[in-house]
């Protein structure tokens, strides 16, 4: 019985340390976060490495630091106030200078299922800039003074959440903080995007030279059908619910600023609408003037549901806002 006991024992305690372990000797087990710098240099490094496999998080030190063209469905997160202050240049060679994204989504759809949190981002014209690529989270960010901040042309399912906008910036376009927008006619349409418990907030810095005929605005629904354009099929079935959005311009005889815009380039009431189905509640828009932009008119109520929001007036008159990005200026 003795040595029964003893072989029970020396059995359990192999079975404690292969528990332990989890792995094979000699195998460590599969690391699935990983330290810039640290692991990687760059932010980028780490995405194109084939160690860095989906799903896994990218832990960003404090310091500045330059964004990255996100190709995986990873989670990039901030720790110890890390800033994104340079990345992809998405114009090279525009008139304004190069124009950098913190974070871009290239058209391929590639990094659907990204988060992106806990970062500020200062001097780069668009922090987050997407094309064709759905359910990002973004998510406990800082922008400061973009061009356009978070950007998600024709993408759905996305998580926009948390963030703190603070003053925007015009270029003959952009002005705009948190922007959903189709130009390429996606079949099902642009849906099931959630804008939630953002601030926006500050001033409009309108560039000197802006030639102007067009808005600003916090928060921005775009059917984009300019230079005979397929537009959109449906912008349907998003949700923007409890931000708070306080914005004024600095020049608004030149540009001024919205808190909410939802536009179909056409303004023509006579079509069917295709920016439709969507919900404007529970928002506070009181600290900007004009609060809600709709082009054409008859974008209101019932084609969208729009209530319950602090302040509530309308800004029918103001020019529709000019988005940058592909499809914009």
């Amino acid at each position: 019985m003795k040595r029964l006991l003893t072989i029970c024992a020396l059995i359990g305690m192999i079975l404690m340390v292969s528990v332990t372990l989890g792995v094979p000797k000699g195998k460590g087990p599969q690391k699935t976060v990983w330290h810039v710098p640290g692991d990687f240099d760059t932010i980028q490094e780490a995405i194109n490495s084939p160690d860095v496999s989906d799903g896994h998080t990218i832990l960003v030190g404090p310091g500045s630091h330059a964004g990255a063209t996100v190709t995986k469905p990873v989670e990039i997160k901030g720790e110890g106030g890390a800033v994104i202050n340079s990345g992809p240049v998405l114009y090279p060679g525009d008139p304004f200078g190069d124009l950098a994204a913190g974070f871009y989504f290239p058209s391929s759809g590639a990094g659907a299922g990204a988060i992106i949190s806990h970062l500020r981002f200062e001097i780069v014209e668009f922090p987050i800039m997407s094309s064709s690529t759905d359910n990002v989270t973004i998510n406990h960010c800082t922008l400061a003074n973009p061009l356009q901040g978070i950007s998600n042309w024709m993408g759905s399912g996305w998580q926009i959440s948390h963030n703190v906008i603070t003053d925007l910036r015009s270029a003959n376009g952009g002005g705009i903080g948190i922007f959903i927008g189709d130009y390429k006619a996606i079949e099902g349409g642009i849906t099931g995007n959630v804008v939630s418990h953002n601030k926006i907030t500050g001033t409009l810095h309108v560039w000197e030279n802006d030639g102007g005929g067009y808005s600003g605005s916090g928060i921005e629904i775009y059917a984009d059908f300019r230079w005979e354009g397929a537009g959109a099929e449906a912008i349907k079935n998003n949700r923007v619910v409890k931000n708070k959005v306080s914005l004024v311009s600095d020049t608004p005889t030149v540009v001024d600023v919205v808190a909410i815009g939802l536009t179909d380039t056409r303004d023509d009431p006579e079509l069917d609408p295709v920016v439709f189905d969507n919900a404007i509640g529970f928002n506070d828009f009181r600290g900007t003037e004009s609060q809600i932009a709709l082009t054409p008119v008859e974008l209101d109520n019932p084609v969208n549901k729009i209530s319950r929001n602090l302040g509530n007036n309308r800004g029918d008159k103001l020019y529709p806002p000019s988005a940058f990005g592909p499809g914009g200026n």
